[in-house]
């Protein structure tokens, strides 16, 4: 087969791999299926069927230099004695009522940290008289969580 590659023209011929049918018949849609395979090397030893050489390279990756085509003897991994698990304890359900309640809470103080640094912003004032209700009393007005909260969408 002629190819050619960045103007650099040559014959490549694949290497084959000798076939024979084997023993093992199957079915594919309806129809009986008998199913190729290849003779080895051992049992081939002609020269058509003999493995390819790769070509190896010395090669260097930002500064680190390696061999491309060369076989790299496995190293075995250290072996690591086995713990026992961990058991943790379970949070009771006053515990993550709790929990759920403090993160909420963190939420709607830094919703409402940006919505004053927006409005402060916009008025004129500086940077930290927008930190002056939340940093100070450190308390959530109780009519912004009636109101702000989490829509009925949301679960949907």
């Amino acid at each position: 087969m002629k190819l050619c590659y960045r103007g650099v023209s040559y014959e490549y011929t694949p290497p084959t791999l000798k076939i024979t049918l084997g023993e093992v018949v199957g079915k594919y849609r309806g129809l009986d299926v008998r199913f190729a395979k290849a003779i080895r090397f051992a049992e081939s030893r002609t020269l058509a069927t003999m493995p390819m050489e790769q070509p190896s390279f010395e090669l260097q990756y930002r500064g680190v230099p390696y061999t491309s085509g060369s076989k790299v003897a496995a190293t075995q991994p250290a072996q690591v004695a086995a713990s026992e698990p961990v058991s943790l304890p379970a949070l009771d359900t006053t515990e993550k009522a709790r929990t759920l309640m403090v993160k909420q809470s963190r939420g709607i103080k830094k919703r409402q940290q940006a919505m004053l640094s927006r409005l402060a912003m916009e008025v004129g004032l500086g940077s930290n008289v927008a930190d002056y209700w939340n940093r100070i009393q450190g308390k959530i007005h109780p009519t912004f969580r009636i109101s702000y909260d989490r829509s009925h969408v949301a679960f949907s």
